[in-house]
């Protein structure tokens, strides 16, 4: 780009001033082009509104400018007579460099772009707070890998022996830690599809449920209702059922509360009983309003169901207690017959004794 240039004003009576014209020309150039960008680009990018290009418009200028500057200290050395050895050793200094601010650049837009369509994502996106750390990171861990790879191919270093190693290492680490590599694409499956969040009442497979109160990359924290912390690896949730207390069209969840009535009892006025005691609980809601269901001819009694809605999971337990309190006083009042397990024993023979056998 410059190389007319140097020609034109090349003296070889006077490499400075060639050096220092060749220089000023390159400073000249980034500081006009620095406020083009400013005044035109980045000026409409924040006019529209387009956050993302307004920070890739304003960061570009910087690595656009240290790119000028570099390319008008090589043209500069180049117009004093040096060795070889040092003129390929100052333009790999000076490549490193501009590859190392263009990989700063990279980085930063990079981590600017995913923060930003975390904070606008959609319901099903991939890309949410969640799972913002994870592609921060492989990001970062991609901008880092291709610099490298960028240096190593600048100063001539041969990578084969270095990518060979990495492939042996890789085998021996993912035998060794397969376990653990299983936690954390389950980590990164559950993360990006969000099958629960902080908050949630979750039931796993196992039985356990209680409120998640972490979600890492590894493991799971779940704090149940007697105060203790359960830490499930990731890979046993991602391969199990899971049922979210929490989730749904709404947080309000469903409570069935269970009974059985004698046989000779009148069904309609059990089930005013059990509306009765669903209308004087505090803490069930309203809306949906409570109902009963007949729901089979027990072995014993009459299976009846009392249904209520609750706002929250947590308090499952404490509703299921009150109500049963109550529908067991009641029916003791009201005289409604709660039948237990009957069994009729048939004797079909007794055991003859020794004696009767010798006989």
């Amino acid at each position: 780009m410059l190389d007319p240039i140097k020609t034109y004003f090349s003296s070889p009576d006077h490499p400075i001033i060639d050096a220092f014209i060749l220089l000023g020309v390159a400073v000249v150039t980034a500081v006009l082009l620095n406020y083009l960008i400013k005044w035109t680009f980045y000026a409409w990018a924040n006019k529209k509104q387009r956050h993302n290009l307004a920070f890739i418009f304003g960061a570009i200028r910087l690595p656009i400018t240290v790119s000028i500057l570099l390319f008008g200290v090589h043209n500069a050395i180049n117009a004093f007579e040096l060795s070889d050895m040092f003129r390929a050793t100052s333009v790999n200094i000076l490549q490193s460099i501009d590859i190392i601010v263009w990989g700063q650049f990279f980085y930063r837009s990079s981590q600017f772009s995913l923060k930003n369509l975390s904070l606008t994502a959609k319901e099903g996106s991939f890309i949410r707070p969640q799972t913002l750390p994870l592609f921060e990171n492989i990001a970062a861990v991609f901008v880092v890998l291709i610099i490298f790879y960028l240096l190593f191919i600048t100063w001539n270093i041969d990578m084969s022996a270095w990518l060979a190693s990495a492939g042996i290492i890789g085998i021996a680490v993912g035998f060794a830690a397969k376990d653990t590599i299983a936690n954390l694409l389950s980590g990164v499956f559950i993360l990006a599809d969000s099958p629960y969040k902080i908050g949630d009442y979750i039931v796993i497979d196992s039985g356990e449920r209680g409120m998640v109160t972490h979600i890492g990359l590894r493991s799971t924290r779940i704090l149940t209702r007697d105060d203790l912390e359960i830490n499930v690896p990731n890979a046993i949730i991602a391969n199990g059922k899971i049922v979210n207390e929490s989730s749904g069209r709404h947080i309000k969840s469903r409570t069935r509360i269970a009974v059985s009535v004698a046989y000779d009892v009148d069904i309609d006025h059990v089930k005013r009983t059990l509306m009765d005691v669903a209308s004087q609980e505090a803490e069930i809601c309203k809306d949906p309003e409570p109902r009963t269901r007949f729901r089979q001819f027990g072995a014993s009694g009459l299976d009846i169901e009392l249904l209520v809605w609750i706002d929250n999971p947590e308090i499952r337990g404490r509703v299921k207690d009150s109500l049963n309190t109550a529908i067991y006083k009641r029916f003791a009042i009201e005289g409604i017959e709660i039948p237990y397990s009957k069994h009729d024993l048939y004797i079909k023979s007794l055991p003859t004794k020794p004696e009767q056998q010798e006989k």
